[in-house]
Protein backbone atom coordinates (compact mmCIF):
# COMPACT_ATOMS: atom_id res chain seq x y z
CA UNK A 1 0.00 0.00 0.00
CA UNK A 2 1.14 3.77 -1.18
CA UNK A 3 2.26 5.45 2.02
CA UNK A 4 -0.20 8.63 2.85
CA UNK A 5 0.89 11.82 0.70
CA UNK A 6 1.33 15.12 2.62
CA UNK A 7 2.17 18.22 0.52
CA UNK A 8 2.81 21.25 2.03
CA UNK A 9 2.73 24.95 -0.18
CA UNK A 10 5.50 27.02 0.11
CA UNK A 11 5.09 30.62 -1.62
CA UNK A 12 6.78 33.90 -0.74
CA UNK A 13 6.73 35.76 2.47
CA UNK A 14 5.07 32.30 4.02
CA UNK A 15 5.48 31.98 7.93
CA UNK A 16 8.01 29.62 9.10
CA UNK A 17 6.17 28.72 12.54
CA UNK A 18 3.39 27.19 10.66
CA UNK A 19 5.40 25.43 7.96
CA UNK A 20 7.90 24.02 10.81
CA UNK A 21 4.45 22.45 12.64
CA UNK A 22 3.62 20.44 9.39
CA UNK A 23 7.48 19.27 9.16
CA UNK A 24 7.51 18.57 12.56
CA UNK A 25 4.24 16.48 12.64
CA UNK A 26 4.42 15.08 9.16
CA UNK A 27 7.68 14.99 7.56
CA UNK A 28 9.50 13.52 10.47
CA UNK A 29 10.45 9.64 9.91
CA UNK A 30 8.95 8.40 13.42
CA UNK A 31 9.91 4.09 12.52
CA UNK A 32 9.43 3.93 16.68
CA UNK A 33 5.60 4.10 16.39
CA UNK A 34 5.55 1.03 14.29
CA UNK A 35 2.71 2.24 11.57
CA UNK A 36 3.65 3.52 7.93
CA UNK A 37 4.36 7.11 8.37
CA UNK A 38 3.56 10.24 5.82
CA UNK A 39 5.24 10.77 2.43
CA UNK A 40 6.24 14.74 3.05
CA UNK A 41 6.25 17.02 0.30
CA UNK A 42 7.28 20.57 -0.25
CA UNK A 43 6.25 22.41 -2.66
CA UNK A 44 6.86 25.59 -4.26
CA UNK A 45 6.35 28.04 -6.86
CA UNK A 46 9.05 26.33 -9.01
CA UNK A 47 12.36 24.57 -7.44
CA UNK A 48 13.80 27.88 -6.92
CA UNK A 49 14.10 28.89 -3.30
CA UNK A 50 11.31 30.96 -2.11
CA UNK A 51 11.94 33.59 1.12
CA UNK A 52 9.91 33.35 4.31
CA UNK A 53 8.43 36.30 6.40
CA UNK A 54 11.29 35.49 8.73
CA UNK A 55 13.75 36.35 6.43
CA UNK A 56 15.62 33.26 5.20
CA UNK A 57 15.11 31.24 1.82
CA UNK A 58 13.99 27.74 1.44
CA UNK A 59 14.42 25.34 -1.61
CA UNK A 60 11.40 23.35 -2.53
CA UNK A 61 11.99 20.03 -3.95
CA UNK A 62 8.62 19.77 -5.82
CA UNK A 63 6.83 22.79 -7.29
CA UNK A 64 2.86 23.21 -7.21
CA UNK A 65 2.37 20.69 -9.73
CA UNK A 66 2.75 18.39 -6.76
CA UNK A 67 -0.10 18.64 -5.21
CA UNK A 68 -2.40 17.61 -7.72
CA UNK A 69 -1.65 14.29 -6.59
CA UNK A 70 -1.34 14.55 -2.99
CA UNK A 71 -3.74 12.74 -0.31
CA UNK A 72 -3.61 15.51 1.88
CA UNK A 73 -2.98 19.39 0.99
CA UNK A 74 -1.43 21.72 3.63
CA UNK A 75 -1.44 25.72 3.26
CA UNK A 76 0.59 27.20 5.42
CA UNK A 77 -0.19 30.95 6.80
CA UNK A 78 1.48 34.13 4.33
CA UNK A 79 1.17 37.73 4.84
CA UNK A 80 -0.45 39.11 1.77
CA UNK A 81 -3.81 38.62 2.57
CA UNK A 82 -5.82 41.30 0.85
CA UNK A 83 -3.74 40.39 -2.50
CA UNK A 84 -5.21 37.69 -4.91
CA UNK A 85 -2.81 34.60 -4.59
CA UNK A 86 -1.01 33.29 -7.73
CA UNK A 87 -3.61 31.55 -10.25
CA UNK A 88 -1.26 28.87 -11.29
CA UNK A 89 -1.23 27.77 -7.26
CA UNK A 90 -4.97 28.49 -6.68
CA UNK A 91 -5.39 26.21 -10.45
CA UNK A 92 -3.44 23.85 -8.09
CA UNK A 93 -5.72 23.59 -4.96
CA UNK A 94 -8.37 23.52 -6.90
CA UNK A 95 -7.33 20.49 -8.85
CA UNK A 96 -5.66 18.70 -5.89
CA UNK A 97 -9.26 18.83 -3.96
CA UNK A 98 -11.25 17.50 -7.26
CA UNK A 99 -9.17 14.70 -6.94
CA UNK A 100 -10.02 13.65 -3.31
CA UNK A 101 -7.32 15.62 -1.84
CA UNK A 102 -7.95 16.39 2.06
CA UNK A 103 -7.54 20.05 2.56
CA UNK A 104 -6.06 21.51 5.46
CA UNK A 105 -5.03 25.46 6.43
CA UNK A 106 -3.07 26.75 8.88
CA UNK A 107 -3.85 30.38 10.81
CA UNK A 108 -4.23 32.76 7.33
CA UNK A 109 -3.96 29.67 5.18
CA UNK A 110 -7.65 30.02 4.91
CA UNK A 111 -7.56 32.81 2.63
CA UNK A 112 -6.17 30.45 0.13
CA UNK A 113 -8.36 28.03 0.81
CA UNK A 114 -11.15 30.55 0.20
CA UNK A 115 -9.93 31.98 -2.76
CA UNK A 116 -9.68 28.75 -4.19
CA UNK A 117 -13.91 28.54 -3.71
CA UNK A 118 -13.11 25.41 -1.42
CA UNK A 119 -14.63 27.02 1.45
CA UNK A 120 -17.74 28.17 0.10
CA UNK A 121 -20.75 27.35 2.19
CA UNK A 122 -18.39 25.52 4.26
CA UNK A 123 -17.65 25.67 8.16
CA UNK A 124 -14.01 27.69 8.32
CA UNK A 125 -11.85 29.21 11.31
CA UNK A 126 -8.65 31.79 11.07
CA UNK A 127 -6.40 33.66 13.09
CA UNK A 128 -9.10 35.79 15.23
CA UNK A 129 -7.68 39.07 14.00
CA UNK A 130 -8.16 38.54 10.65
CA UNK A 131 -11.39 37.33 10.90
CA UNK A 132 -13.19 40.93 9.81
CA UNK A 133 -11.12 41.14 6.66
CA UNK A 134 -11.75 37.33 6.03
CA UNK A 135 -16.13 37.97 6.17
CA UNK A 136 -15.74 40.98 3.98
CA UNK A 137 -13.94 39.61 1.43
CA UNK A 138 -15.75 35.54 1.46
CA UNK A 139 -19.36 36.21 3.03
CA UNK A 140 -20.03 32.67 1.68
CA UNK A 141 -17.86 30.91 4.13
CA UNK A 142 -19.84 30.14 7.80
CA UNK A 143 -16.23 31.64 9.81
CA UNK A 144 -16.15 30.49 12.93
CA UNK A 145 -13.11 33.03 14.39
CA UNK A 146 -13.75 31.78 18.45
CA UNK A 147 -12.41 28.37 17.94
CA UNK A 148 -8.94 26.47 17.39
CA UNK A 149 -9.62 24.17 14.52
CA UNK A 150 -12.75 22.98 12.25
CA UNK A 151 -12.88 19.97 11.15
CA UNK A 152 -15.44 19.35 7.69
CA UNK A 153 -14.41 16.09 6.76
CA UNK A 154 -12.11 16.74 3.40
CA UNK A 155 -11.86 20.69 4.58
CA UNK A 156 -9.87 21.43 8.04
CA UNK A 157 -9.00 24.57 9.02
CA UNK A 158 -6.99 25.92 12.19
CA UNK A 159 -6.69 29.19 14.49
CA UNK A 160 -3.50 31.11 14.96
CA UNK A 161 0.30 29.75 15.53
CA UNK A 162 -0.53 26.92 18.32
CA UNK A 163 -4.33 25.92 17.03
CA UNK A 164 -2.05 24.35 14.02
CA UNK A 165 -0.29 21.63 16.34
CA UNK A 166 -3.73 21.26 17.93
CA UNK A 167 -5.22 20.26 14.20
CA UNK A 168 -2.17 18.39 12.89
CA UNK A 169 -2.26 16.12 16.25
CA UNK A 170 -6.47 16.04 15.25
CA UNK A 171 -5.31 14.78 11.97
CA UNK A 172 -2.59 11.92 13.19
CA UNK A 173 -5.25 10.94 15.75
CA UNK A 174 -8.09 10.42 12.76
CA UNK A 175 -5.56 8.57 10.63
CA UNK A 176 -3.65 6.38 13.24
CA UNK A 177 -5.83 6.42 16.58
CA UNK A 178 -5.44 8.08 20.23
CA UNK A 179 -1.98 6.47 20.90
CA UNK A 180 0.15 7.20 18.13
CA UNK A 181 -1.18 10.85 18.11
CA UNK A 182 -0.52 10.89 21.86
CA UNK A 183 2.78 9.48 21.16
CA UNK A 184 3.54 12.16 18.94
CA UNK A 185 2.47 14.45 21.23
CA UNK A 186 4.61 13.42 23.85
CA UNK A 187 7.41 13.80 21.67
CA UNK A 188 6.84 17.14 20.74
CA UNK A 189 6.09 17.83 24.41
CA UNK A 190 2.68 19.79 23.91
CA UNK A 191 -0.93 18.57 24.89
CA UNK A 192 -1.89 15.43 23.03
CA UNK A 193 -5.39 16.40 22.75
CA UNK A 194 -6.73 20.14 23.12
CA UNK A 195 -10.58 21.23 22.16
CA UNK A 196 -11.42 24.02 20.03
CA UNK A 197 -14.99 25.29 19.28
CA UNK A 198 -16.35 23.44 16.54
CA UNK A 199 -18.50 20.24 15.93
CA UNK A 200 -17.10 16.78 17.35
CA UNK A 201 -13.78 17.64 17.81
CA UNK A 202 -13.45 21.04 18.78
CA UNK A 203 -15.17 23.22 21.49
CA UNK A 204 -15.64 26.56 22.21
CA UNK A 205 -12.03 27.43 24.74
CA UNK A 206 -14.26 27.17 28.53
CA UNK A 207 -13.80 30.95 29.76
CA UNK A 208 -12.16 31.41 33.31
CA UNK A 209 -12.90 34.72 35.33
CA UNK A 210 -11.59 38.07 33.91
CA UNK A 211 -8.78 40.13 36.00
CA UNK A 212 -12.60 42.46 37.16
CA UNK A 213 -13.53 39.58 39.14
CA UNK A 214 -10.98 36.77 40.03
CA UNK A 215 -12.75 36.23 43.40
CA UNK A 216 -14.77 34.01 41.34
CA UNK A 217 -11.93 31.76 40.65
CA UNK A 218 -11.29 29.72 43.41
CA UNK A 219 -15.13 28.41 43.54
CA UNK A 220 -15.18 27.76 39.51
CA UNK A 221 -11.62 25.54 40.87
CA UNK A 222 -14.33 23.69 43.29
CA UNK A 223 -16.94 22.97 40.83
CA UNK A 224 -14.45 21.59 38.60
CA UNK A 225 -13.65 19.00 41.41
CA UNK A 226 -17.14 18.04 42.47
CA UNK A 227 -18.32 17.52 39.06
CA UNK A 228 -20.49 14.62 39.47
CA UNK A 229 -22.00 16.22 42.90
CA UNK A 230 -25.67 17.56 41.95
CA UNK A 231 -24.34 21.33 41.65
CA UNK A 232 -26.80 24.13 42.00
CA UNK A 233 -26.12 27.88 41.71
CA UNK A 234 -27.49 28.13 45.06
CA UNK A 235 -24.97 26.05 46.09
CA UNK A 236 -21.92 27.30 44.20
CA UNK A 237 -23.54 30.74 45.41
CA UNK A 238 -22.25 29.60 49.20
CA UNK A 239 -19.02 28.56 47.91
CA UNK A 240 -18.71 31.90 46.41
CA UNK A 241 -20.24 33.57 49.95
CA UNK A 242 -22.75 35.70 47.52
CA UNK A 243 -26.51 35.30 47.18
CA UNK A 244 -27.37 33.25 43.55
CA UNK A 245 -28.66 36.31 41.88
CA UNK A 246 -25.64 37.94 43.03
CA UNK A 247 -23.33 35.28 41.80
CA UNK A 248 -25.17 34.73 38.78
CA UNK A 249 -25.21 38.19 37.42
CA UNK A 250 -21.21 38.36 38.00
CA UNK A 251 -20.71 34.85 36.75
CA UNK A 252 -21.83 36.13 33.29
CA UNK A 253 -19.98 39.17 33.18
CA UNK A 254 -16.80 37.01 34.27
CA UNK A 255 -17.44 34.22 31.50
CA UNK A 256 -19.78 35.54 29.41
CA UNK A 257 -22.02 32.57 29.61
CA UNK A 258 -24.32 30.81 33.11
CA UNK A 259 -22.98 28.72 35.85
CA UNK A 260 -24.93 25.91 34.28
CA UNK A 261 -24.13 26.03 31.16
CA UNK A 262 -20.08 26.21 32.21
CA UNK A 263 -20.57 23.67 34.52
CA UNK A 264 -22.10 21.34 31.98
CA UNK A 265 -19.01 22.12 28.91
CA UNK A 266 -16.59 20.89 31.58
CA UNK A 267 -18.71 17.54 32.89
CA UNK A 268 -19.21 17.09 29.13
CA UNK A 269 -15.46 17.28 28.63
CA UNK A 270 -14.92 14.95 31.52
CA UNK A 271 -16.97 12.51 29.89
CA UNK A 272 -14.65 12.73 26.67
CA UNK A 273 -12.35 12.22 28.76
CA UNK A 274 -13.18 9.34 30.45
CA UNK A 275 -14.75 7.47 27.13
CA UNK A 276 -11.01 7.58 25.88
CA UNK A 277 -9.41 6.44 28.74
CA UNK A 278 -11.26 4.16 30.70
CA UNK A 279 -13.73 1.33 30.45
CA UNK A 280 -16.46 3.04 32.28
CA UNK A 281 -20.23 1.72 31.03
CA UNK A 282 -21.59 4.58 29.61
CA UNK A 283 -24.12 4.77 32.22
CA UNK A 284 -21.12 5.32 34.83
CA UNK A 285 -19.36 7.30 32.61
CA UNK A 286 -22.63 10.15 33.09
CA UNK A 287 -22.75 9.37 37.18
CA UNK A 288 -18.95 10.07 37.53
CA UNK A 289 -19.17 12.88 35.00
CA UNK A 290 -21.94 14.55 36.54
CA UNK A 291 -24.95 14.67 34.05
CA UNK A 292 -26.82 11.50 35.79
CA UNK A 293 -28.10 9.34 32.96
CA UNK A 294 -27.04 8.06 29.36
CA UNK A 295 -29.84 9.64 28.21
CA UNK A 296 -28.85 13.13 29.29
CA UNK A 297 -25.23 12.05 28.53
CA UNK A 298 -26.20 11.63 24.94
CA UNK A 299 -28.52 14.94 24.78
CA UNK A 300 -25.13 17.11 25.93
CA UNK A 301 -23.08 14.96 23.69
CA UNK A 302 -24.73 17.21 20.92
CA UNK A 303 -22.15 19.31 21.06
CA UNK A 304 -19.89 16.93 20.23
CA UNK A 305 -21.47 15.84 17.68
CA UNK A 306 -20.82 12.01 17.77
CA UNK A 307 -22.99 9.62 20.13
CA UNK A 308 -21.14 8.73 23.65
CA UNK A 309 -20.45 5.28 22.06
CA UNK A 310 -19.11 6.41 18.54
CA UNK A 311 -16.95 8.95 20.13
CA UNK A 312 -15.08 6.40 22.28
CA UNK A 313 -15.02 3.52 19.36
CA UNK A 314 -13.28 6.80 17.22
CA UNK A 315 -11.11 8.21 20.25
CA UNK A 316 -10.23 5.77 22.94
CA UNK A 317 -6.73 4.68 23.51
CA UNK A 318 -5.42 1.38 22.10
CA UNK A 319 -3.67 0.63 25.83
CA UNK A 320 -6.99 0.46 28.13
Amino acid sequence: MAPHTVAVVVDEGMHAFEFGVACEVFGLRRPELGVAWYEFRVCGPSVAAVRANEGFALQADHDWSALVEADTVGVPAAPALPEPSNPALVDALRTAARNGARMVSFCSGAFLLAEAGLLDDRPATTHWMHAPAFRRRFPRVKLHPDVLYVDDGDVLTSAGTAAGIDLALHIVRLDHGAEVANAVARRMVVPPHRDGGQAQFTSPPLPSPGDADVGLAATMDWMVANLGEPLTVADMAAHALMSARTFARRFRAATGTTPHEWLSAHRVRHAQRLLEATDLPVERVAVEAGLGSAANLRLRFRTVGLSPTVYRRRFRLSSV
